[in-house]
């Protein structure tokens, strides 16, 4: 059971150089008071920075330091495991992060996050999810478990029920099984390629037991059968060489011919525009008997000369044109059968092409034979040395059989493990177990707040609440008022289930001005009927109504603003 004693600040938030020092273990019931803004809620903030390096509202790291003084800002916790009293140390500017166990300092060797590490997992046994679930209940940051996510629900229980050491050995057992994954593939390819060198030596003794030396004639005579496929090829390569180069001579020309086309083909349009512009001219004067122009009527004289001259060289530029088609036509030809002469070059060429590949490709197998008959020469003279290879070899691939079983066999275990520690295994069991004392619990507090509802929550943590008259909700259908009830309830649950579990089991419970927004006076009454039931408890109620309520409470703690600072003073 952690049993908190003390928390004192300075410089932190509104707070200045003169520490705020209260006592967490004093009273049964406390009531801390206050105008808006005069620091009450500080008190949540350097508890959880303290703790947890991170404060409980959502306020940056630099904006929790004091902007007057801005600077030893500084929270320290004082609190009890067991026999063992521990004081937690922290500050901004500059940094500290320090933990004494009963006045000695623990060694700072490791990294802030391994010591942070340490404190919550070896020390306090509870994260900051947890804590904030069992310990403090805001308005302000506050995430109420019925608002968490089904992931984030079950981390707060696993911590509760104090069952998250599952999911450690867990991660641990994965990177085992990794390792093991890992090392079953390679000792699985060892296996097999002792395995498969076995084979092929056994395959080769075979085969050089049964043939002999038949198998060197064979290899010889394929020698020279790939020798005589080499100079029939030779012979093809020396026909097409000489093919190519009689072709070549046949494209003599081609440059000058295909440069003389293109000029052709430029002057072949440059004559069907003169035609064109000679006819339009002649179009013009057999349609026109006056000028567009000057509007005067065109001499028929002249006209009839113009339309003649125009004729004229009309028929002269068509005749040449005639004569232009037609030695355009010739090069044309010319063109198209120096074209045929460069595709036959190119399929010859790759048809060489073709040749090469294959010399290589004879060139590649003759060699191979040739380096088989001379390791085949080898092996004939020491036969009994491959036996004795084999023996080796089946030698060591029984060992390796051996180890690939030792391994699978462990492998084999871990699998088992995982599915036991896997969140359908072990810790599925232990919340079966505990759910139906959960809602049993949870029923219980509600009833006692006059809230006469049946609330089940399932293995999955998703919640079910019927009526009286049973129908069914869920917790957003209801007013603000009745979900801080069962805020309330589960809190109460959650301190109870830590309680029998001596996992999270803590004397300290703050409540942040619950009784300002959503309970109503008969609400209040309810919740003081519980916590004036529990044993062993130092609950904080912080609110800016707390006059009327004063007499409900065994301690009062009063802050106000003086100077802009936050400081204490007499109730």
């Amino acid at each position: 059971m952690i049993v908190f004693k003390k928390i004192k600040y300075q410089n932190f938030l509104s707070s200045g150089n003169i520490p705020i020092e209260i006592e967490l273990d004093k009273a049964s019931t406390t009531l801390i008071v206050g105008t808006n803004g005069s620091g009450k809620s500080t008190l949540l903030d350097a508890l959880c920075f303290a703790l947890f390096n991170k404060p409980f509202r959502i306020i940056k790291k630099e904006q929790m330091v004091n902007t007057i003084n801005n600077s030893e800002a500084i929270v320290e916790v004082e609190f009890m495991v067991g026999t063992k009293n521990y004081i937690v140390r922290r500050g901004i500017k500059p940094n500290i992060f320090e933990i004494m166990c009963d006045g000695e300092q623990l060694n700072q060797d490791a990294s802030t996050i391994d010591y942070q590490k340490y404190l919550e997992q070896n020390i306090m046994k509870l994260n900051y999810r947890s804590f904030i679930q069992v310990v403090i209940l805001g308005s302000s940051s506050y995430e109420p478990f019925m608002k968490m996510k089904p992931r984030y629900r079950r981390e707060v229980v696993e911590e509760i029920l104090d069952i998250r050491v599952f999911g450690l050995m867990d991660l641990i057992l994965r990177s085992q099984q990794s390792d093991l994954q890992k090392k079953l593939t390679e000792v699985r390819h060892q296996c097999e390629l002792i395995k498969s060198k076995y084979e092929t030596e056994a395959k080769y003794l075979k085969s050089m037991e049964q043939a002999g030396n038949d198998n060197q004639t064979v290899a010889l005579k394929k020698i020279e059968e790939n020798e005589q496929n080499r100079l029939d090829y030779e012979q093809k390569l020396q026909k097409l060489n000489e093919e190519i180069a009689v072709s070549q001579n046949e494209l003599k020309g081609k440059d000058d011919t295909t440069s003389k086309l293109k000029e052709l083909e430029k002057l072949e349009t440059k004559i069907e525009q003169n035609v064109s512009t000679h006819k339009k001219t002649l179009d013009f004067f057999k349609e026109n008997d006056n000028c567009p122009v000057c509007t005067q009527k065109i001499d028929e004289h002249f006209k009839g000369e113009k339309c003649e001259s125009e004729q004229n060289t009309i028929s002269k530029l068509e005749g040449g044109l005639q004569q232009l088609v037609e030695e355009i036509s010739k090069h044309e030809q010319k063109v198209f059968a120096f074209d045929k002469v460069s595709n036959k070059i190119s399929n010859m060429n790759l048809e060489i092409a073709k040749i090469g590949s294959s010399l290589e490709a004879l060139k590649s197998h003759s060699d191979q034979i040739q380096l088989d008959i001379s390791n085949a020469s080898k092996k004939n003279t020491d036969i009994e040395g491959i036996k004795r290879d084999l023996d080796d070899l089946s030698a060591e691939l029984g060992v390796a059989d051996g180890h690939l079983t030792d391994v699978q066999e462990e492998k084999d275990y871990v699998d088992v493990l995982r599915t036991i520690l896997n969140d359908k295994g072990a810790k599925a069991q232990i919340i079966r177990k505990y759910v139906p004392i959960m809602n049993k619990l949870i029923n219980k507090y509600l009833q006692q707040m006059d809230f006469f509802v049946s609330f089940h929550l399932d293995e999955e943590f998703n919640e079910t609440v019927k009526s009286r008259f049973r129908d069914t909700f869920n917790y957003n259908n209801f007013s603000e008022g009745e979900k801080m009830r069962i805020d309330l309830a589960l809190l109460f649950t959650w301190r109870d289930i830590a309680r029998m579990k001596n996992s999270t089991n803590t004397n300290l419970l703050i409540l942040d001005e619950i009784f300002d927004s959503s309970l109503d006076g008969q609400g209040t009454d309810d919740f003081f009927k519980i916590i004036k039931s529990l044993e062993r408890e130092n609950i904080f109620i912080i609110s800016h109504k707390g006059d009327i309520m004063f007499d409900k409470f065994s301690n009062i703690v009063r802050y106000e603003k003086y100077k802009n600072f936050t400081r204490l003073v007499n109730a």
